[in-house]
């Protein structure tokens, strides 16, 4: 079974989402999407995979999404595609793939809707929150 992570090293929600796919027996293979940007056909895939749009996997913080003026309904998906390409912070991230679907994994639990052993006991996200099975404890 191969999963598949398109990571950002430095999101905290990216590596909290990396260790729980770990915890749960997969080694993934791991993307670094802004070193290694999906093709446009790809990034297509990815998107129509989650059942989104490509406004809707736009990453706003930390990026040009002001700047550049993309919430302006007038940008189209191609344009907004041709954005992401050209800017890959915009992506949003992670984007986790796994035979069992593909999700964008924010929360980072999201991820053991599509994991095959998503009963990793309990796991504490960098930020000190603790996770059992997908639910937040207490």
């Amino acid at each position: 079974m191969t999963v598949t992570i398109y990571h950002n090293p430095a999101c905290g929600t990216s590596r909290n989402t990396l260790a729980i796919i770990r915890q749960s027996g997969e080694e993934p293979e791991v993307i670094e999407y802004l070193k290694t940007p999906p093709s446009r056909q790809k990034l297509v895939e990815l998107i129509a995979a989650m059942g989104m749009t490509p406004r809707e996997l736009l990453r706003e913080k930390g990026t040009p999404y002001a700047e550049l003026g993309l919430a302006d309904p007038k940008w189209s998906d191609d344009d907004l595609l041709d954005f992401m390409l050209a800017h890959p912070i915009l992506i949003n991230r992670p984007i986790v793939v796994s035979p069992l679907g593909v999700v964008l994994a924010r929360p980072s639990e999201k991820v053991l809707d599509i994991l095959p052993n998503p009963e990793i006991g309990a796991f504490t996200k960098e930020d000190g929150e603790v996770v059992i099975a997908g639910k937040r404890a207490g």
